[in-house]
């Protein structure tokens, strides 16, 4: 399981999840952050600073945000 940066950070992109996360998983690309899904310890701290709430576990994504998790492992070079 990994937490998964979703939808409406493309429009905030704040960075507030970069500073709080204790293992460096989190990583600016083009138009929004993402969690790398291989080094996440899902310890949560980046979901209680994100302005927008855009964060969530993998299985609590919803219809059609499935497309995040997949950007986040192309991005990583995972799976």
């Amino acid at each position: 399981m990994a937490f998964v940066i979703t939808s409406p950070c493309q429009s905030e992109k704040a960075a507030e999840c970069v500073e709080v996360c204790p293992v460096d998983c989190i990583e600016e690309g083009k138009d929004q952050f993402y969690i790398d899904p291989d080094v996440c310890i899902n310890c949560g701290a980046c979901v209680s600073v994100c302005p927008v709430a855009a964060i969530v576990e993998d299985f609590e994504l919803m219809p059609g945000e499935e497309k995040f998790l997949k950007e986040a492992e192309e991005f990583f070079g995972n799976k």
